[in-house]
Formats: C-alpha cells, structure tokens, sequence
C-alpha cells in the first residue's frame, strides 16, 4: 500500500512561524514535523510515498527528504497543490501515484507517540472502503475545534461532526486515513464548501452514509501540531520527552 503526506496549506494558524516557511519544516524537538510524519509511515510499513505540498517550497523538501532512501523509503515522488483547495483536492492529486490501488493518507502536521501499523495491516488485510484512526479526548473544549464521530448504540460512526458546539463523543477523528481504490472517483463528486474547499469530512460521511468506514482508536498520545501555537509547543514538548512513531 502506498502513503500520500499532506504538506500544504497556508499555515495560518502559525502564522508567526510560517512566514518564511511552510510549517511542515518547522522543527519539532530535534527534527523538522515533516520527517517525523515520513518516519511514521515507515515505521508502519509505506515503502512508496508522495509528499504534496505548495509550489514555494518544494525545494526544501527536497534537501530535507531527498529520494527517501535514508528514512527507508524505496520511493518519494512530489507534487504541488498550486492554491488551498482543501485536503479531498490534494489528496485527488495522488490518483496516477496510487495506480489503481489503496492509499493511506495522512495529514504530515500530525505525531502520533505509538505507530499506526496495526491500522495499516488491517486494512491491507481488507483494502475497501474508507478506516479511520481515532484519538480520546478528555478536554470538551478541545473537541470543539476538531472533527468528531458520533456514534449509534451498536458503536458504529453515523457521522463525523466538524467543529461542533456540544461534542457526541470524546473521540477526535486524527489526519490519518485508508482508502480503497475508489477514492478518487468519489473525491471527484465532492462538492466545494462554504469555504471553498473540498474536505475531508464530507469524504469521510460519504463512506459513513454507504456503511463502508471502520475504525481504530489510537493507544498513546495524538497531537495536531499545527491546530495553533499552543499545540505546536505541546507537541513538540512532548515529543522531546517521550518520542513519537514508537512500536509497542
């Protein structure tokens, strides 16, 4: 199965920091986040993996991760996302890397302290339909700016809630997903948000709505370094403290 990293977006949230810079190649502890995101899916056993990221900075994820072969990658491709047109658009970009087959897709601003290979390997077991990674949450507040399942009483996800005023659950649905082959024909019915964009979680309702999305939750710490400055200086303390990527 190949990986897809999501490196592109304007960074608003970090502005300060971003600049100069695309807040993939902010540091976090001892390395920038997007080399923790590669090591990642790595560590969970991507061998092929395309970085899409925006036109001006292409360059330095090339000097930082080169053709991949010092992370353990057998292949690294690139493309650029030329405007924010919401992370369902960039991932369509990948649809002649993915050849026909399963894609995992993760968001490279996201460190997860445990690998997510068991995830990995059940979906390879059963690459259809949509797996989604969850992460408990024990702060309300913080459920409120991320995007949250809700859940019958059999415990199946009947829809992912963006940004909701009363949280359905205390479960944060992280910027890791598996898709089967399909995917990109469904990314092409999507239809622009308010915003404008394409997102992620009216792809993720369309495989909720046609009964095809399961689900793991994630052991250990998930953060979301660029949700804003706070949980950039969060991530990385902890990850100075404790690691990420590590198998159990």
């Amino acid at each position: 199965m190949r990986g897809i990293l999501l490196a592109g977006g304007t960074g608003s949230r970090l502005q300060r920091l971003t600049r100069i810079t695309n807040k993939h190649l902010l540091p976090i502890y001892d390395r920038s986040m997007v080399e923790w995101a590669v090591e990642s899916m790595v560590t969970a056993g991507i061998e092929e993996v395309l970085i899409v990221t925006g036109g001006a900075h292409i360059g330095n994820f090339l000097r930082i991760i080169g053709d991949g072969h010092e992370f353990g990658l057998e292949n690294v491709s690139y493309t650029v996302q030329e405007q924010a047109g919401g992370i369902a658009e960039a991932l369509g970009l990948g649809e002649r890397f993915a050849k026909g087959g399963p894609v995992v897709v993760m968001l490279a601003d996201n460190i997860f302290e445990q690998t997510y290979k068991p995830t990995i390997d059940a979906f390879k077991a059963n690459p259809v339909g949509c797996r989604l990674v969850l992460s408990e949450m024990s702060d309300p507040a913080h459920l409120r700016h991320l995007g949250v399942p809700e859940f019958d009483e059999d415990g199946r996800i009947v829809s992912i809630i963006e940004k909701p005023e009363t949280p359905p659950s205390h479960y944060a649905v992280t910027g890791l997903y598996c898709y089967g082959p399909d995917v990109f024909d469904v990314v092409k019915t999507l239809k622009p948000s308010g915003r404008g964009e394409l997102e992620v979680t009216d792809l993720n309702n369309h495989y909720i709505a046609a009964g095809s999305v399961h689900f793991d939750v994630q052991p250990g710490y998930w953060g979301d370094a660029g949700e804003s400055i706070d949980a950039y200086q969060h991530t990385g303390e902890f990850v100075s403290r404790n690691g990420a990527n590590k198998l159990s």
